[in-house]
């Protein structure tokens, strides 16, 4: 989307300006509403700035470059990933989640920027059907943003115009939640109708685009009405199946490789994408990639994020007969073998070389098993060419500058070599790639990502079809029985699966809707989604309250670190081999997730400023 990244003085002048008036005074020579929004190719000039809410830090999980923020801090929070920061625990684990005076996200200049457009739309000399597809780009803008807000803080002002200095709605009452989401439902139903059906060219906002935000919100506002006891949920679930059923037929090839879709250097000719974020070599460029590729890179996965993964015959761990942990061994190859392989493309899988090993030379140690996952995810002692097969993540690791990584783990207690280092083993490594890193420039990485995919929309039907009591074998066969085999998991069999299936599982949930639910958090792990998830389902009591802790290691592995005590929840000094010990578990601590965090604290200030305004529950 490089091309919608434009430095347009004219649009920043006319989206931040504070009231009408202020419009009015100027000269009919500036660039104001009046003189400017004359024509289709304005509103698609104008339009171009709207895009960089993809990017905007009020939304959770935004394409922030940052790997330890953005798409990442959503899974962190929902308790999935850990940060290996000794302090970094889990916020809302610990209930240090603060008091806002400011901020939160609790900010309406984005709504303001899209309603100027709006407003300037029936008075344009353009025809019915053009002005229909500004309308509609508009809604598309706004409901995003609004699905924000509704996640963040339930109620809050439904705002369809732009405001001036006395009007009333300044100092208007939090709108209910259920009425802004009808809105926000009635907008993307009209622009699924009214936008051009390509949209202003490739990879612009169009009618799959509006069909994919309604997969998304229908899916989100369904269950939290339904978990949140709100009621009405139907009518959203019902709406998700039909616009993610649509999609399915529009874009009926998934890509053959689950890590390609987030290390292309170009996403234009991966089937399944239906709108991404395009990066271009001395043009647009991020450092997703290399920031997993340096020392300061802090995400990691605690074990029982890594237990979730299922096994390749279809079985979780504690049934499948080709797990091997603790029946062979307790080593962390042991984890990694007979495993989904989405595990091998979100965690660095383990490996060993000799000393004498260098970027573009290695030796390896006497004993073959060192080097079982090289041998599975593909050697490569020299940068791939964009988008050759097999060459978008390779072991072994190398930083950006060349350095080789000698082995991993690569625990941060224990080792001389600090890169691409964490302290519980399993280095999480989901935007790394090898073909456009080899370089000195801190923020030169070019790999597409991807922000609507038909993987997610057939997630969304699936869940929902669940929700409506109709999932059934032909749905998991045209659904997640589609993700499996580029994974290398075996089908789901939905009449297996019975309370005995995992006996692991959250007892409170029903057995099918927790498989559903745990292909949906493995699929789309480190895309952003955990936080949203576990919050709609009201389930980040599990989640967030559970122990994080790392691999079974021996205390000669860890140096210095330390091992958890599973009875207390605290380190434990005695013992000379367990699982690595990152942070106390917080139930036992007294701590844990609290009912008010699943609606955010309305920022004070703004209360102060709109006395209209009603605190959140629990945040008074």
């Amino acid at each position: 989307m490089k091309s919608k990244v434009l430095p347009l003085i004219f649009v920043a002048l006319i989206s931040t300006s504070c009231n009408d008036s202020f419009l009015e005074k100027l000269p009919v020579e500036s660039l104001t509403e009046e003189t400017f929004f004359n024509k289709y190719d304005d509103f698609k000039t104008y339009a171009w700035s709207l895009y960089g809410v993809f990017e905007n830090g009020n939304i959770l999980r935004n394409l922030n470059d940052n790997a330890d923020g953005g798409l990442y801090l959503s899974d962190r929070y929902a308790g999935y990933f850990s940060n290996k920061g000794t302090g970094s625990f889990n916020p809302y684990a610990f209930q240090t989640i603060t008091n806002s005076t400011t901020g939160n996200g609790w900010d309406f200049t984005y709504i303001r920027k899209v309603n100027i457009m709006l407003r300037n739309i029936d008075d344009a000399p353009m025809t019915e059907e053009e002005k229909a597809h500004w309308r509609s780009v508009g809604y598309f803008f706004r409901s995003f943003y609004y699905m924000e807000l509704i996640a963040r803080f339930g109620d809050v002002p439904w705002l369809d115009r732009t405001l001036t200095d006395n009007d009333e709605l300044l100092y208007m009452e939090r709108t209910p939640r259920k009425e802004v989401a009808d809105h926000v439902l009635a907008d993307l139903q009209y622009a699924e109708q009214h936008i051009n059906e390509d949209g202003d060219g490739d990879n612009t906002i169009d009618v799959h685009c509006v069909r994919a935000l309604l997969s998304r919100f229908t899916l989100f506002e369904g269950s939290w009405r339904k978990y949140h006891g709100l009621g009405d949920e139907n009518v959203y679930f019902t709406e998700c199946v039909r616009v993610s059923e649509l999609l399915m037929n529009d874009f009926p090839t998934l890509h053959d490789s689950f890590g390609e879709e987030w290390t292309s250097p170009d996403l234009s000719v991966i089937p399944g994408i239906i709108l991404y974020k395009q990066f271009e070599k001395d043009i647009l460029t991020s450092n997703f990639t290399r920031t997993e590729r340096n020392q300061w890179h802090g995400i990691e996965m605690p074990q029982l994020t890594v237990d979730m993964y299922l096994c390749q015959d279809g079985k979780p761990i504690a049934t499948s007969d080709v797990y091997e942990w603790g029946k062979k061994d307790k080593s962390i190859y042991s984890v990694f073998r007979n495993r989904d392989h989405r595990l091998l493309e979100t965690v660095a899988p383990p490996y060993r070389l000799s000393s004498t090993s260098n970027a573009s030379h290695w030796d390896y140690p006497e004993d073959p098993a060192y080097r079982e996952y090289i041998d599975i995810m593909g050697p490569n002692m020299v940068i791939g060419n964009p988008g050759e097969p097999g060459k978008h993540k390779v072991l072994p690791l190398v930083q950006w500058s060349g350095t080789i990584v000698l082995k991993v783990p690569n625990i941060t207690t224990n080792t001389s070599q600090q890169i691409l280092s964490c302290r519980g083993g399993y280095y999480v490594y989901k935007q790394y790639n090898v073909w456009d890193e080899n370089n000195n420039q801190y923020a030169a990485n070019t790999a597409d990502k991807p922000i609507f995919k038909i993987d997610e929309i057939m997630l969304n039907y699936a869940e929902a079809q669940y929700e409506l009591g109709n999932f059934s074998q032909a749905v998991a066969d045209r659904t997640i029985n589609r993700l499996r085999p580029r994974a290398k998991v075996a089908s789901m069999i939905v009449s297996e699966i019975n309370e005995s299936f995992d006996p692991n599982r959250d007892k409170t949930i029903d057995p099918l809707l927790w498989e559903i639910r745990r292909e949906r958090i493995i699929e789309l792990m480190g895309e952003g989604f955990g936080f949203y998830d576990v919050r709609r389902w009201k389930k980040a009591d599990y989640f967030v309250n559970r122990p994080q802790y790392g691999m079974w290691a021996t205390r000669e592995e860890i140096g210095t670190g330390q091992l958890y005590d599973m009875e207390t929840g605290f380190p434990d000094p005695d013992a000379e081999e367990g699982f690595i010990y990152l942070f106390n578990d917080p139930v036992k601590e007294g701590k844990g997730w609290l009912d008010k965090y699943y609606l955010y604290m309305v920022p004070s200030n703004e209360i102060v400023l709109n006395p209209n305004l009603k605190q959140n529950p629990g945040w008074e």
